[in-house]
């Protein structure tokens, strides 16, 4: 026997209890992990008479009380992994049903998965952000996007080099695609938009807030079944008080992908790729980014245009005067900070 504690699961695993795939091809190493609710168990294995290795997701639907719309799930995944070539996105390989279960074979990443609570200094988070989202412009830029819905810790694979690999499509659609009224709840509470809670359409800007929510359980140190200590009555993510050394800018842009109206989050992986990747995400506040804190989004536009025409010439003042010190770096530093802003407002507004 041996304790496994993979991807959130917490049990005694049978060494000598795997499935035979020898008709198949495969030969089961071990068990990676098990969802019980959904029915699923994960096994790596190795290709018979190769040095390949593989992951095998087993589907027991009658486990998982699970009728034919399990079995549509199961092909769904299928039918959107084979559009995918994606080198973050374990590729599909071979699929087969055994004794009324299905199976699901996938490239082997050697990658833990988020789910296992480790620990990550904030900039090695905006690493991992990046490469999630990278894989997110890809996903969005096929015809038409792919929307993923399940986005979080334990869907998110990370190697040494911090690189993500983002796995379980089963829950992923095609953007547009109708979808049944009892698939709603099969997301995860904390990590699902609001707009897919309340059965509205889903666009590009659904997944961001589930990324956004995943950033803030790694952010805090916080497991994804915790996920709501970090939500208020308002529905509203407050964390700040646990991560006070993370930059104004960085919140910021967090706040912006948790957004409760998907309007106001970033259009698409796009947008939100391109405002992170020059943002500083340890720091500390000064005047400006204080006072925009406290503004709603809303009104962040008219204030931060007049608060940049005051530091113009306060700059300007500074540099007549010859005093060639850190005030006319820091106010050049804030104007640069407002530009952010304003054009993430704009993109708000315009989608542009």
């Amino acid at each position: 026997m041996e304790l496994d504690v993979r991807n959130g699961y917490k049990g005694l695993i049978p060494l000598n209890h795997h499935p035979d795939f020898s008709k198949q091809g495969y030969k089961v190493i071990s068990e990676l992990g098990r969802n019980r609710e959904g029915g699923r168990i994960t096994y790596l294995a190795n290709v018979l008479n190769s040095n390949q290795q593989v992951v095998i997701k087993e589907f027991c639907f009658a486990c998982a009380s699970a009728d034919l719309s399990g079995v549509k799930t199961y092909e769904r995944e299928i039918e959107i992994l084979q559009q995918l070539n994606h080198s973050r996105i374990p590729r599909y390989i071979d699929s087969f049903e055994m004794l009324g279960d299905f199976y699901l074979v996938q490239e082997y990443k050697n990658a833990p998965s988020l789910g296992l609570r480790r620990n990550f200094h904030p900039e090695e988070i905006k690493q991992i952000s990046l490469s999630i989202l990278e894989i997110l412009v890809y996903l969005q830029k096929q015809v038409p996007p792919i929307i993923h819905r399940d986005i979080k810790p334990e869907n998110i694979l990370v190697d040494e080099q911090l690189n993500a690999y983002l796995v379980d499509f089963g829950l992923a659609r095609i953007q547009g695609a109708k979808i049944a009224l009892s698939s709603f709840v099969t997301g995860t509470p904390g990590f699902m938009p609001p707009e897919e809670q309340f059965g509205h359409s889903l666009t590009e800007a659904s997944d961001l807030y589930s990324l956004g929510a995943t950033l803030i359980c790694l952010l805090t140190n916080t497991r994804s079944v915790e996920i709501g200590k970090l939500i208020d009555e308002n529905y509203r993510f407050n964390f700040q008080k646990l991560v006070p050394q993370i930059s104004p800018r960085f919140r910021s842009w967090l706040m912006r992908m948790v957004e409760c109206k998907r309007k106001r989050r970033y259009v698409n992986a796009s947008f939100a790729l391109k405002a992170l990747g020059p943002i500083e995400v340890v720091g500390t506040a000064n005047g400006i980014d204080t006072l925009v804190s406290t503004i709603k989004p809303r009104k962040r536009a008219t204030v931060l245009g007049l608060a940049t025409v005051v530091t113009l010439v306060a700059v300007g003042s500074t540099l007549m005067s010859c005093q060639p010190d850190d005030q006319v770096r820091q106010l050049l530093e804030a104007t640069e900070c407002q530009r952010f802003y304003l054009n993430s407002s704009c993109q708000e507004k315009t989608g542009h």
